[in-house]
């Protein structure tokens, strides 16, 4: 019995909740995980998990050998990185989450030099605008702006950057250019719901307003934000990540640059006692260093 795999499928069957779950994300079939972990139970004779209405539970030793697990799991894959050496690159699978228009513009372009300096990786990246399950989905490592929810999980800031009222010369041109934020409710505004919503807050010296916007248009993802802007449908508040080709291009432009509006914080994320993070702290190690040069 390899111990270190049995202890693995143990750590992804009590963070899924299910075999299926183990299997998915291990991808080996649903007996193979039933089987190693009978085996493991065997081989320390405790019970470790025990079926209840809502699935599978850690008994009261499988509570005390989950922790004790991750850590043996953390410490060989530390093990195995220093036996190889720094230079030598890393192996496996590593799961990555970002958002969609994040990740095209932003990440997708540095992952050729993370690849090269690790030929023996095979990369994941699982693109969505919402704050998925980490655990459940198997995700070694998120990218994620904005407030994070979740306390449970292991973050560190990236970057930050400015929020600004955007829109096209060519609909500045047909509807005018705002010079307070006041002056927005006269403005169509495309919403982006996974964002600000429809009430904007700006801020200059001492005075602070809030603007609540009207808007026909409500969209769901970022990319859709960017397609209505460009397509001259209305103005909207988004990062200087969001439209950075643009905004270098001069496709659009930023109005109310005397006003500031709250920033947005990028951060990585780690599910917390994951065995994957060596390779998910080197990936945040040459993102972080990428990005920001």
């Amino acid at each position: 019995m390899d111990r270190l795999a049995s202890m693995e499928t143990f750590v992804r069957v009590v963070e899924t909740g299910s075999f299926s779950g183990a299997a998915r994300q291990l991808r080996v079939g649903q007996p193979a995980v039933s089987k190693s972990v009978a085996q493991l139970e065997e081989y320390l004779g405790v019970k470790l998990l025990t079926r209840s209405t809502r699935g599978l539970a850690p008994t009261e030793a499988g509570i005390r050998y989950l922790e004790r697990a991750k850590r043996a799991l953390e410490e060989a894959a530390e093990a195995e990185l220093a036996a190889r050496g720094a230079g030598a690159g890393l192996k496996g699978r590593l799961r990555i989450c970002a958002a969609v228009t994040f990740a095209r513009i932003h990440l997708i372009p540095l992952l050729p030099q993370f690849m090269a300096q690790n030929p023996e990786l095979d990369l994941d990246v699982i693109l969505d605008d919402r704050q998925i399950d980490l655990v459940q989905e198997g995700i070694d490592v998120a990218l994620r702006m904005g407030k994070l929810m979740d306390s449970m999980l292991t973050a560190r800031r990236i970057a930050r950057c400015k929020r600004l009222v955007l829109g096209t010369p060519a609909y500045f041109d047909r509807a005018g250019t705002p010079s307070t934020p006041s002056e927005l409710s006269n403005h169509r505004a495309v919403v982006y719901l996974q964002g600000e919503g429809s009430v904007w807050s700006f801020r200059r010296q001492s005075s602070e307003l809030a603007v609540t916007v009207q808007s026909r248009l409500r969209v769901t993802a970022a990319e859709g934000v960017r397609a209505a802007v460009l397509a001259d449908l209305g103005l909207t508040i988004a990062s200087e990540w969001m439209f950075s080709p643009e905004l270098r291009s001069g496709a659009v432009r930023a109005v109310l640059s005397e006003w500031s509006l709250p920033s947005l914080d990028l951060w990585a994320v780690l599910p917390t006692g994951r065995a994957a993070t060596t390779k998910a702290r080197a990936f945040v190690d040459f993102f972080e260093r990428a990005f920001n040069a």
